[in-house]
């Protein structure tokens, strides 16, 4: 939106925001009038929040200058919106870059821009959306009281949930709503958006995680996405993901596995060589752990399937008249703590490895993993995902394509900040573990 959009829909100031590395999103605000210098120049920030844990602690990097030195919030006019439900304001993400205008090496959204502009040298486009599941609460008597009590998906929820959704739709964000409903557990609700552009994608799911806070706060409720709450069943916050090339879909109407076509195979084989690497941006504090377990549909081994929903990977969409255009592939083991401009960064970042090595998949798993045996997933390489946030960390720090990507700093950092957010949860148990993480998503 422009400024003067901005101006005839009443907006009075802007929020700048961010999401850092231990996935939790950062703002800065301007008044309306000091925007457009915000767009050019940006406002500061210290260096010092790319290694910031959710916590508020720091972590040591070498190289980081600590205290010193400033980078700058620079608004994206793009993208910004002024949703109805936080009246008076614009909501805009932001580029990290350099004092004098060169991106910074940490800035996940320009991470991502990059992973973009790389596939499309190589004659690939990605569309992209964000499927969100997160919980709606109330301050009760007895303490946390949900907005619903299910069952999962049903329609006796709606005299306490269609308030709430209704509020969302009318929002006024520009967001692109295909689905909401109540979820599985009590109080968890479902968001699908619409597929766009990657970079446009994260900045959509960035909207909505605040419409769907702002709303909650403007009924006296409280939203939060983290992975878990308070109940064994948690939040995801899986990415779907296509891959074209010359206006065709690579996940169909091929003759590879599942309808694939080649470049789709290959690409997807990277992304699944690179699973345990991306459970540390997908999975990326210590409570994720306790909601990536088999058998609850999170993904929790290295394995695709074609419409299997305990698959890491989950192909959907490829068969049917519409399979051209709806076949995509859905990454499950991604929760509400990750920062999603990593998460689609180094899936491209993967998926393009793969496509360089001319990778093959492994046969395609139709039965939950968890309940083969230990014959069966070894022949079809088929592991047991990291298990905690400290392995996982090591996962990444291995990954010398996601390095490779991601660029030497913001890797380092963000393998610093897992190390650091992984000690940091040694010895809690899981209900201090839920309580310390429930609401800094």
């Amino acid at each position: 939106m422009t400024i003067e959009e901005l101006e005839r829909a009443g907006v009075r100031a802007a929020a700048l925001v961010f999401v850092d590395n231990a996935g939790i999103t950062r703002m800065k605000c301007v008044p309306l009038d000091r925007l457009a210098h915000a767009a050019e120049s940006g406002v500061g920030m210290s260096l010092i929040w790319g290694r910031a844990m959710g916590n508020d602690l720091f972590v040591p990097v070498p190289g980081d200058t600590g205290p010193s030195g400033d980078l700058r919030l620079v608004a994206d006019l793009g993208a910004a919106a002024a949703p109805s439900c936080t009246p008076g304001w614009a909501w805009a993400p932001v580029d990290q870059r350099e004092q004098d205008g060169r991106p910074w090496a940490g800035c996940q959204r320009a991470f991502l821009r990059r992973m973009v502009e790389r596939a499309a040298s190589r004659g690939i486009e990605l569309l992209s959306a964000w499927e969100l599941e997160w919980t709606v609460v109330r301050e009760g008597p007895g303490g946390l009281e949900p907005l619903h009590r299910g069952p999962g998906y049903s329609a006796t929820t709606f005299p306490d949930t269609h308030r709430y959704m209704l509020g969302i739709v009318e929002a006024g964000a520009g967001l692109e709503i295909e689905q909401i409903h109540p979820e599985y557990s009590p109080g968890q609700m479902e968001l699908s958006l619409s597929p766009r552009d990657p970079l446009g994608a994260c900045d959509d799911s960035l909207l909505a995680r605040h419409v769907a806070r702002a709303v909650a706060g403007r009924d006296g409720l409280h939203a939060t996405f983290a992975p878990i709450v308070s109940s064994s069943v948690g939040n995801g916050q899986h990415i779907h993901f296509s891959v074209w090339m010359n206006g065709e879909n690579q996940f169909a109407g091929g003759e590879g596995p599942g309808g694939l076509r080649p470049s789709g195979e290959s690409f997807l084989a990277g992304v699944l060589a690179h699973l345990p690497a991306l459970t540390a941006l997908g999975a990326p504090s210590a409570l994720s752990y306790l909601r990536l377990q088999p058998s609850h549909w999170a993904g929790a081994y290295t394995c695709w399937g074609v419409e299997n929903r305990e698959a890491a990977l989950r192909l959907e969409g490829a068969v049917g008249p519409n399979a051209p255009r709806s076949a995509n592939v859905e990454l499950k083991l991604v929760d509400g703590a990750a920062n999603p401009y990593l998460v689609l960064g180094a899936i491209i970042a993967a998926g393009i490895d793969g496509l360089d090595r001319g990778l093959r998949l492994p046969p395609p798993v139709s039965a939950d993993p968890a309940e083969l045996s230990e014959e069966e997933r070894r022949a079809g390489a088929v592991e047991r995902l990291p298990e905690t946030l400290a392995a996982a960390a090591e996962a990444l720090a291995a990954s010398a394509a996601i390095e490779a990507g991601m660029g030497g700093f913001l890797h380092e950092c963000v393998v610093a900040v897992r190390r650091g957010e992984a000690a940091a949860a040694a010895g809690l148990s899981e209900a201090e573990l839920i309580e310390s993480h429930r609401w800094r998503y």
